[in-house]
């Protein structure tokens, strides 16, 4: 019972086999019964053709001679109380079988014509029939659990291509499949596997630059320190300069537990992609962040402004991932506007979904480069790079779309984007 469940296979085929037997018995049936009684209705209809041919002429013997050449008995009989009813019967008599009719002949003297035909032969052909019916079904039965078991094999290939494709690959080897070369119905699962892999693409490169980035960020300030220790160690020196290198050092490890501390956040982040989905209307989070920031920027002598559309979006997400983005790109927004100049929150809904906007008055970002890859800093800003890193890793968490890119409108500054999917979300029609 347990391979039974397990096995969609198993499930198919015998689902199948039970439904076609079941149809194969039905069909049959109705079939036998129809040539029955089809054969019963012929017989009847002679045997009546018979006894109004009697009752016509009122006497048996008129057709005594014409019944002997049909191979008939015709006899008068006599019942009480019968009435002007019809009997038609099947008897068994010395091992034969006869068919008969009892038809009115007289009511006033309660007279009755009786004719029978002996359909031993006919009984037999049917028995044949049936036997041939019942022959026919085996053979049947049997096409149908090869055809079955050739179907749920042809079914199942496409499967079975996928997994042996998925078992050979490994972090080093893995590569989207040929889609193109799936049957149409298998295309939807296709594309989820190859979305799939290109999510973990991502991850496996971004975490070879993690690794690499982290490396390097600290093998750096590990060297400058050791240089400074060994440059002071050279000969003895007033004790201000001890206290000097020391300073340096710890401002050199402060900056080494900076890095430290983000990518502890990498490890929170991706226990967070692990919570349970809540729903939240992410307008009025977005209204709540932004004011905020707003007592932020007014304290940097800068302005927050914020225009959201629609009144209300409800949607299915984790939280904490989307407060690594917004909270990410207000950072940065703020961080690179000069003062007295506007950064802008706004959203609004589009075909893809409810878009998301942080607008600022900076000095613009590269375009040449991989802003979301570990370790990349833009512009003269102290940092540690992986600020974006973090807000890519939760967007691709949340199944939503994120990009920075310089503004259009003939002012300087950048544009972040997040984009969540209809998928995930649901939009409520606006207040009024």
């Amino acid at each position: 019972m347990f391979a039974y469940n397990k096995s969609i296979r198993s499930r198919f085929l015998i689902q199948l086999l039970v439904a076609s037997a079941a149809l194969i018995f039905i069909f049959s049936s109705i079939l036998y019964l129809f040539i029955q009684q089809s054969i019963y209705d012929d017989k009847r209809e002679e045997l009546m053709q018979v006894a109004k041919h009697v009752v016509a002429y009122e006497s048996v013997q008129n057709v005594d001679e014409s019944g002997a050449l049909l191979g008939l008995t015709i006899e008068m009989v006599t019942h009480t109380n019968k009435g002007n009813t019809i009997d038609f019967y099947e008897t068994l008599i010395g091992g034969k079988v006869f068919l008969t009719l009892v038809y009115p002949f007289s009511l006033d003297n309660n007279s009755y014509i009786k004719v029978s035909e002996e359909v031993t032969k006919t009984k037999k052909l049917l028995k044949k029939i049936l036997n041939s019916i019942f022959i026919i079904n085996i053979l049947s039965f049997i096409i149908i659990i090869i055809y079955a078991i050739t179907l749920s094999t042809m079914l199942i290939k496409p499967i079975k291509a996928l997994t042996a494709r998925l078992s050979d690959m490994n972090e080093h080897l893995i590569r989207p499949i040929k889609i193109e070369e799936l049957p149409i119905e298998f295309l939807p699962l296709g594309e989820t596997i190859n979305h799939l892999i290109a999510r973990l693409q991502n991850f496996v490169k971004y975490q070879k630059e993690l690794f690499i980035g982290t490396a390097h960020e600290l093998k750096t300030p590990l060297a400058v320190m050791k240089l400074k220790n060994q440059v002071t160690l050279i000969k003895k020196r007033e004790p201000q300069a001890y206290i000097d290198a020391i300073k340096v050092n710890n401002k050199t490890i402060d900056e080494m537990n900076k890095i430290i501390a983000h990518i502890l956040n990498i490890g929170r982040q991706e226990g967070a992609q692990l919570e349970t989905p809540q729903e939240v209307d992410v307008i009025a989070y977005l209204r709540e962040k932004g004011n905020d920031f707003k007592l932020l920027a007014e304290s940097e002598g800068k302005e927050l402004d914020m225009n959201f559309q629609p009144d209300m979006f409800m949607a299915t997400l984790q939280t904490s991932l989307l407060n690594q983005i917004i909270q990410n790109f207000l950072q940065n927004a703020l961080k690179f506007t000069p003062s007295e100049k506007i950064v802008l929150l706004q959203s609004d809904i589009t075909d893809q979904g409810l878009c998301i906007q942080v607008i600022d008055e900076g000095v613009g970002v590269d375009e040449s480069f991989d802003h979301f890859a570990p370790f990349k800093r833009s512009g003269n800003k102290g940092g540690v790079g992986l600020g974006l890193f973090l807000s890519k890793s939760a967007a691709d968490a949340l199944n939503a779309k994120i990009t920075i890119k310089n503004r259009t409108d003939g002012i300087s500054g950048a544009i972040a984007t997040l984009t969540l999917g209809s998928s995930l979300s649901c939009a409520l029609p606006e207040s009024k």
